[in-house]
């Protein structure tokens, strides 16, 4: 059988959750709301589908450009190069860090 080249191909432990956190996410997490330049993290939540950004974003800390609709810009750097990532709320925590 040949290999899979999905897009969520590779991602089993990714997107594996922890046993208590399984089902659906917390309300708080869909009723956040991020300011323009504000610190994220990308954190893929696998029970939410939409607006799932690719898995090489995971764990990366990006800031809020603008809000589009119910998701998110966010600028991401990756390597030389930043990306522009549309990410729904329910894949974003607010970075605490300085």
């Amino acid at each position: 059988m040949r290999p899979s080249k999905g897009y969520c191909a590779g991602t089993r432990s990714l997107m594996r959750k922890p046993v208590r956190e399984k089902g659906k996410p917390k309300l708080t997490k869909f009723l956040y709301e991020y300011e323009n330049g504000a610190s994220v993290i990308i954190k893929i939540d696998s029970s939410q589908q939409k607006a799932l950004p690719h898995r090489r974003f995971h764990g990366k800390i990006g800031k809020v450009i603008d809000k589009r609709g119910r998701g998110y810009i966010v600028r991401v750097a990756q390597g030389d190069s930043i990306r522009e990532l549309i990410v729904r709320t329910e894949h974003l925590e607010p970075y605490k860090g300085t």
